[in-house]
């Protein structure tokens, strides 16, 4: 069990100079990527998190519980990312969303879940573009291969979100 500890910080050590040049091997278009769905993927959080509390059915609920969830560990993988790579994040929703939110949250009953999946359905399509791209084209590999990954549960998450059909 020592010996582990000595190969594991030599590992450590030996990743410190990738770590600390990793900011500029990161492309605007990466950071243009990070910034965008960090923000939409707080957005899913806080409304998924709002839906399992007000949404009038438990399909609405549900779904919210799946969302502030999934999109939590996501932002979490991100946030370890972008510190390894050493890039700044907002931790904070921005205004544009921050409004949504509000808006979305001064609804009750079958408006709300209405709104909800609107909502809900428009953000996944936009950051499911945004990871397809990445996972393709972007120029970090670690960035690759999370943009891979999510876009397997946003493409998840939307059809969950079909399958809960029209809200009347």
């Amino acid at each position: 069990m020592t010996r582990a500890v000595p190969a594991t910080l030599a590992l450590l050590l030996a990743a410190l100079p990738f770590t600390a040049q990793a900011a500029d091997r990161v492309s605007d278009a990466d950071k243009a990527f990070v910034a965008m769905v960090s923000q939409g993927g707080m957005f899913e959080v806080a409304l998924g998190t709002v839906a399992a509390q007000q949404g009038s059915t438990q399909d609405i609920k549900d779904q919210g519980t799946t969302e502030a969830h999934d999109h939590a560990l996501v932002g979490d993988t991100l946030k370890s990312i972008t510190a390894a790579a050493k890039l700044d994040v907002a931790v904070d929703l921005d205004a544009a969303f921050t409004k949504k939110l509000d808006a979305l949250k001064a609804l009750s009953g079958p408006a709300f879940d209405k709104a909800y999946l609107l909502a809900m359905e428009d953000i996944h399509a936009k950051d499911g573009a945004a990871f397809a791209k990445e996972a393709k084209g972007g120029s970090d590999q670690a960035l690759r291969a999370f943009a891979s990954e999510t876009h397997r549960i946003v493409e998840r998450h939307i059809g969950e979100l079909k399958a809960i059909g029209p809200v009347q």
